[in-house]
């Protein structure tokens, strides 16, 4: 898309004080949707108030931050804001700078230009500064000391703060803003040769140094930025990154990428975020929630919404005209409004402001196998099924506001049966997943073994150790081997379990729902708080008018929590027992 000539020469500074932001979506609505139709793709006019929401929410909020600041005479951490557990954190005091810069710049605020903030504001860097250490690190009090990531993710906070109180009319607050600055170049010269931990910390470590350059130019920020890219994107070809974590740092990844593309001209990272942006598309529940089951970080099996990529969708749809992003934003701002948190970005870069493109259709009936995260998504309107390998939970289920969070299988096999397949395999519209298990029992080690000092080894926990029971022959093999198949029409789901081998094993399916909803046709386990049996027939949860229904049930005993499984599921749990061999088909609808 274009802009307008005069919009593309007018810097952050005018914009602000000729449109006033939120006259930006109100009295200069139509002559921006006058400018807009004459491009080449068509828009909507803008209807949302987000970012005169998100200035209300972000005043609202200043008083508590206040209350919060650590104000005691000669306190070592004066300045600095207090988290739950009695810590001052340069993190959370960080965040108390950005709010309060944002307060001040928007001139809709009840904030704007008030002399007010300045002393808080003032105390804040002067603590951030005090807190951070000669290599240009902070902590992380959690679990990181002297972090390079840590420092980067402050980075992404306090640059756009900077720049704000860079443009302030107020000589106050620029000069706070200069102070500022050399919290930001100590922190910027140590991610130069400060190393990470994890995949995505590479990306925010480059998305700091970018924004800082933006600030304070330093050939040896971009150097940095480069080296880092040179190991590639790490984007598999379902389009996921490596971390598959999808409420936390996809979300981040793509909105690192978009600051390197843009303020280092670096377009071709704009790709990876498409792609990653067009998968998740797929990942999407009904009522706005996010696919999590799959991730290999801290948000696996969370629940969590798409909040956090809506600033990499709204850059893209805006960039690109792409119909399907416009709508994932609208659809973002509809599901998860008061999680969305990209105030700084829409006070700092003019181009967020636009009117989004035309909406296009979003998926909403598919059936998609992501090999690289051995996941199938299977959507039918209100009902969203997700198939899964490499994973405790084989399968789950959405309907509306009803869900059935997992699914899960185990058994007393040795007390390693919980059931995670090796392998998901679409057949012909069929959805295979398989585990095979072997239970050996160990011989007595050989009179040569022990001649040469072979003698038996015993683990901390009193069985036989690993180095030993690799030296011995195996005898009395059991084994037990799990398939799973799954088929889906017009969003109703059939599971078909096959667990034989060795016989009389007992196995346990475990339906875990979410707190929350109403739950018949069940019967409840003894002494065991939300556990449940379907004995026979068919069970229900409803959650107001969305209802899934399951079964047919068969419980001939009450071991639900089988040796070696997983503790039971945090909400509402319904078993179905049997004995091997095992074959039972259970619908979901």
């Amino acid at each position: 898309m274009t802009q307008p000539a005069a919009r593309e020469k007018m810097d952050r500074r005018d914009f602000l004080k000729t449109s006033g932001l939120v006259a930006l979506i109100g009295a200069t609505q139509l002559k921006s949707a006058e400018a807009l139709a004459k491009t080449s793709s068509p828009v909507t006019a803008p209807t949302s108030d987000l970012l005169s929401d998100l200035i209300r929410a972000n005043n609202a909020q200043i008083p508590a931050l206040l209350s919060e600041q650590e104000l005691r005479p000669g306190h070592r951490w004066h300045g600095g804001i207090i988290n739950e557990y009695g810590l001052h954190t340069v993190g959370g005091t960080s965040g108390f700078i950005s709010s309060l810069a944002c307060a001040l710049a928007a001139p809709s605020s009840k904030y704007f230009n008030s002399p007010e903030l300045a002393q808080p504001l003032r105390l804040a860097v002067a603590y951030i500064i005090k807190a951070q250490h000669e290599d240009g690190t902070v902590d992380y009090f959690a679990t990181n000391f002297h972090s390079n990531p840590d420092m980067a993710f402050i980075l992404e906070l306090v640059c756009p703060a900077c720049e704000l109180l860079r443009t302030s009319s107020l000589p106050i607050y620029r000069s706070i803003a200069d102070e500022l600055g050399v919290f930001i170049t100590r922190g910027a010269d140590g991610l130069v040769t400060g190393g990470i931990h994890t995949p995505n910390h590479r990306w925010v470590v480059c998305s700091a140094l970018a924004l800082a350059n933006a600030l304070y130019p330093n050939p040896r920020y971009v150097a940095r930025v480069d080296q880092w890219l040179a190991e590639t994107i790490d984007l598999d070809p379902d389009g996921q990154y490596t971390e598959k974590s999808t409420t936390v740092y996809s979300p981040t990844v793509d909105n690192s990428l978009v600051h390197v593309a843009r303020l280092l001209n670096r377009p071709a990272l704009y790709e990876p975020v498409r792609r990653n942006l067009e998968m998740t598309l797929f990942y999407v529940h009904p009522d706005g929630e996010v696919v999590t089951e799959a991730s290999r970080r801290q948000d696996r099996n969370t629940r969590g919404s798409m909040a956090r990529y809506y600033y990499s969708y709204r850059a893209l749809a805006l960039q690109d005209g792409n119909g399907r992003f416009a709508a994932m934003c609208r659809q973002i701002e509809q599901t998860a409004r008061a999680q969305i948190s990209i105030l700084p970005a829409l006070l700092t870069q003019i181009d967020l402001n636009r009117p989004l493109p035309a909406e296009a259709t979003l998926p909403t009936d598919y059936a998609q196998v992501f090999a690289y995260s051995n996941l199938a998504r299977i959507r039918r309107g209100a009902r969203s099924g997700t198939i899964l390998a490499s994973n405790t939970t084989l399968f789950s289920f959405r309907k509306g506001a009803a869900a059935l969070e997992a699914v899960r299988c185990a058994t007393a096999f040795f007390g390693k049966g919980q059931f995670i397949a090796d392998t998901l395999e679409p057949v012909d519209g069929r959805y295979i997943l398989r585990q095979k298990l072997e239970g050996p029992y160990f011989q007595p080690l050989s009179a040569d073994q022990i001649a040469h000092g072979d003698h038996v080894k015993m683990a901390p926990n009193g069985t036989l150790s690993t180095d030993s029971r690799a030296l011995r022959t195996r005898s009395n093999v059991q084994a037990l081997e799990s398939v799973i198949t799954i088929t889906e029409s017009a969003g109703k789901f059939t599971l078909e379990f096959s667990i034989t081998g060795t016989d009389e094993v007992p196995v346990a399916l475990e339906l875990a729902l979410r707190h929350g909803g109403k739950l018949t046709g069940v019967e409840p386990v003894a002494h065991v708080n939300d556990a449940f049996l379907l004995s026979s027939g068919t069970g229900r949860y409803s959650v107001g008018d969305d209802t899934i229904e399951f079964g047919p049930g068969q419980a001939p005993h009450t071991y639900t929590q089988v040796r070696g499984a997983l503790p039971k599921w945090e909400g509402l749990s319904v078993y179905v027992t049997g004995l091997t061999p095992f074959k039972t088909t259970l619908t979901i609808n």
